[in-house]
């Protein structure tokens, strides 16, 4: 009692409450393997302690490499316009930890959080659980405590052993399959693929955005072992609606989102085609979602984007390249775990290069990154801060130019 009193006490603030989540037990944002801490059996025990408030609400859990991020807000926006009261769980967060937890785009409040953290920091410990466990225990209890009709949950990494497949949700989707992250889930597309299809449910409906022969092929199978509908977005035509999230990326996802609303109709959701033209026009101003293809300055233009893998970053490098500015200045820095050679490869060589290093552990140093790029015949400097280089480009660049910011997650975290 009385080390739990002292926990309590420990605690005074919403600040407080943030500094212990990050700091008390290591995670994988900010430490990398050393933090990941795959399999269910914590948060079940964590569930089950929280009276397993997963059980009372509806929830859709989206999976995949690339892409679940602006699906879930996509969802989250359309369901929104229909008139639900709809959670959202995504991670990481940009600027606020409080991003990642939201009832109809507004932010959890900090008073939450930190009663939260009051109440059970001291059986958190005893649990020795990670943060991403601990962050998932205090969305789905807000949730229920909240009363939402429905919540959608999107993965931290993989989805097999992902701390939200606790859920049985009402819908499974998963955008596509890339290579990131394999020395977690695998280096082929195959079982990466197998990991993400975890989510699949016993006679609960499966979307598929984008697949290739080898992953439907898992797809398939797993779903037939459990009895799931499996509906592929990528062979079905759409009327295309007006988005606010641009490049072109986000028609693939919007694909994958009305397939999705599609079979939530079946299920009873009344959703008509204005709630979608409505919730597709104003998803960041609904959601709050940043940081996809945003524009972030004017002459010269300046975008920022949170691809981050190969997949990724052939889009992003496609879509600057159909600018067709005079010249591209890319501000670039990347997280260890990353497949480099691979990424590298795909920047445009006549680009301007301003390399640096987010204030995260898992930075790649910058001149690592410029040794790199000298070996790939990139024309390139490094600079100690994200905002330098980003300086850097802006005094280089004519005003027809163009600025691209990205490479990372904190990269672009640090320009927002």
């Amino acid at each position: 009692m009385r080390f739990m009193t002292a926990m309590n006490q420990a605690f005074k603030t919403y600040d407080d409450a943030v500094q212990w989540l990050f700091l008390q037990l290591p995670q994988y944002q900010r430490q990398g393997a050393a933090a990941y801490k795959p399999g269910l059996a914590r948060t079940e025990r964590l569930m089950a302690y929280l009276n397993n408030p997963e059980r009372v609400f509806k929830s859709i859990h989206v999976a995949g490499t690339n892409g679940k991020g602006s699906t879930a807000h996509m969802l989250a926006s359309v369901l929104q316009a229909a008139g639900f009261r709809v959670g959202l769980y995504t991670s990481p967060h940009l600027k606020d930890f409080r991003e990642r937890i939201r009832i109809n785009g507004v932010s959890i409040a900090e008073s939450d959080v930190l009663e939260f953290v009051q109440d059970h920091a001291a059986v958190f410990k005893e649990m020795g659980l990670s943060f991403f466990e601990m962050t998932v225990g205090l969305a789905f209890d807000y949730f229920d405590r909240s009363k939402v009709d429905v919540a959608i949950i999107e993965t931290g990494m993989g989805g097999r052993l992902d701390s939200t497949n606790v859920i049985l949700p009402i819908l499974s989707v998963i955008t596509n399959i890339g290579l990131d992250h394999i020395q977690f889930l695998g280096d082929t597309h195959q079982a990466i693929a197998r990991e993400k299809a975890g989510i699949i449910k016993h006679k609960t409906p499966v979307v598929i955005g984008q697949y290739t022969e080898q992953t439907l092929e898992v797809f398939q199978s797993i779903s037939n072992k459990l009895n799931a509908q499996l509906i592929k977005a990528q062979d079905q035509v759409y009327d295309t609606y007006e988005c606010d999230l641009k490049g072109a990326y986000q028609q693939l996802n919007q694909k994958t989102v009305l397939t999705a609303l599609a079979v939530l109709k079946t299920q009873g959701f009344y959703i008509s085609a204005q709630h979608i033209a409505l919730g597709f026009s104003q998803v960041q101003k609904s959601t709050g979602l940043m940081g996809r293809w945003q524009t972030i300055g004017q002459r010269p233009l300046i975008i920022c984007d949170t691809a981050h893998n190969a997949d990724g970053l052939t889009v992003t490098m496609r879509q600057l390249d159909d600018l067709n500015a005079p010249q591209r200045h890319l501000v670039l820095g990347f997280v260890a775990d990353k497949a480099l050679e691979d990424i590298f490869e795909l920047l445009p060589k006549a680009g301007i290069y301003y390399f640096c290093a987010a204030h995260n552990p898992r930075a790649i140093e910058a001149s690592k990154l410029e040794d790199l790029g000298s070996r790939m015949g990139l024309t390139s400097q490094t600079f100690n801060s994200v905002n330098e280089a980003l300086s850097a480009a802006k005094s280089k660049a004519s005003d027809q130019d163009v600025i691209y910011v990205g490479g990372s997650t904190f990269v672009v975290a640090e320009v927002l």
